[in-house]
């Protein structure tokens, strides 16, 4: 876009190094997944071993001659590095290879700007794409380099530089500023359903894990869905109705990798918001995974990030499809409480469980009873039933109006709390010993 570099190409040499620095390396074939979510047809997978990386070329020497034979053999237009790479390490290696270098970020970059859809994920990836070019400007400009020192030796390269990174600030701001007014609209929905009392369930998880499978077969929506890292990037929402609870809103969301790019997370802060503030997480899980404790680990990385990492949770085993002899299931805590379920997306066996849990788990916050109301304090029935809350209505002979309710603790609480004060009150008949409220239960915040 601001600079001019080798011509990229689909046939490309694919670089992993095992650091023994590293405690817990990448899997090789999640990085060959990426390449080929991106387009790349992978002609070549090179493999080494170092203490650390190399600080001018992240590879050694041998390593290097090795990708620049293997780049020449299979005329491979690309070379992409299972890493994160320095600008000036990029720039090194292509002038070794000549031919186009892209690393780790850069390749998730990619896939997420072919990925996008909604106009909000365009600016988000188009943010992080310009963040990651503002580090790399300067090797675009090689050819105007003539800062040399000395009378008629000096030249535009420095100007035309400048030029770039103040348009570059000026587009980042720019696109700042609009993602500024998506954020506050998201969280004027959120405060609505906040206000609303409707709880908002969250899928995240490992890109590919299945999330978006589900979410279709939960919501009989019509969500993009493909075997392919990344499929889902931009978040959709819909509400579904619980049995006992009543409406919730569902929302898939873009999937999380290993060492996702700290710019990404960045620039997807409004989209991963929703995650952030949901009332429940369903964290999807391949149940079929070699590694998921691994990558559960990574999840919860990416969550500490936004700091969603201690919101409640409900482990979605997914993928049971693919497990022999495995049984749809709900796993229990010692309270019976449910932490984890078998489920497979693809077939809908234990999707059925997966609503039960959702529903006792948001069902901890709900209170049943009785609400007795006189003739005129009328305007408090029409509340309930506008809340779907109301589950049975019975009338007295003295004309007070006796409500069978299933709803919020909180929305009881605010329905409640302007008749504190008045004469002959509606009377809260809990259901549950426990559901009896104490006095500061009917203070308004």
């Amino acid at each position: 876009m601001f600079f001019d570099r080798p011509e990229s190409g689909e046939l490309a040499v694919l670089v992993h190094l095992e650091l023994s620095a590293i405690d817990s390396p990448d899997d090789p074939r999640e990085f060959e997944e990426l390449a080929l979510s991106a387009g790349a047809d992978p002609v070549a997978f090179i493999f080494g071993q170092r203490a650390t990386p190399d600080p001018k070329t992240f590879v050694g020497r041998g390593k290097l001659e090795e990708i620049r034979e293997t780049v020449t053999k299979h005329d491979a237009a690309l070379v992409i590095f299972d890493h994160t790479l320095s600008p000036s390490q990029e720039r090194n290696i292509e002038r070794e290879l000549k031919c186009r270098v892209l690393d780790r970020t850069g390749l998730i970059l990619d896939i997420f700007a072919q990925r996008a859809r909604t106009h909000e994920g365009k600016l988000q990836v188009e943010l992080a794409q310009l963040r990651h070019m503002s580090t790399r400007l300067v090797r675009g400009w090689t050819h105007l380099e003539r800062q040399k020192g000395g009378i008629g030796l000096r030249g535009p390269g420095e100007t035309q530089l400048e030029t770039d990174r103040r348009l570059l600030r000026a587009r980042i701001d720019s696109i700042e500023k609009r993602l500024d007014k998506v954020r506050r609209q998201r969280d004027q929905g959120r405060r609505a359903r906040s206000r609303a009392e409707v709880a908002t369930v969250s899928l995240v998880g490992y890109t590919n894990a299945g999330k978006s499978t589900l979410f279709n077969r939960i919501t009989d929506a019509d969500v993009y869905v493909q075997d392919q890292l990344f499929a889902t990037l931009d978040p959709t929402m819909r509400r579904v109705d619980l049995p006992n609870v009543g409406a919730m809103i569902l929302a898939d969301t873009v999937g999380f990798v290993s060492h996702l790019p700290h710019r990404l997370v960045e620039a997807f802060r409004a989209t991963l918001e929703e995650a952030a503030n949901a009332t429940l997480l369903l964290h999807v899980v391949d149940a079929a995974a070699e590694n998921r404790l691994h990558l559960i680990e990574e999840v919860q990385t990416v969550l500490e990030e936004i700091g969603a990492a201690d919101l409640p949770h409900l482990l979605v085993y997914n993928k049971l499809d693919l497990l022999a002899d495995a049984e749809p299931r709900i796993d229990r805590d010692d309270q019976g409480v449910p932490r984890a379920v078998w489920l497979s997306a693809v077939t809908g066996a234990g999707c059925d469980l997966l609503v039960e849990a959702i529903a006792e788990r948001l069902g901890e916050q709900m209170v049943s009873g009785a609400i007795v109301i006189p003739p005129q304090h009328a305007r408090l029935r029409a509340q309930l039933f506008e809340g779907n809350a109301v589950q049975e209505e019975n009338y007295r002979d003295n004309g007070d109006v006796e409500l069978q309710v299933l709803l919020p603790r909180a929305e009881l609480q605010r329905l409640m709390a302007p008749f504190r004060e008045v004469s002959n009150p509606p009377q809260w008949l809990p259901e549950k010993p426990e559901d009896e409220p104490k006095p500061e239960d009917w203070e308004v915040d």
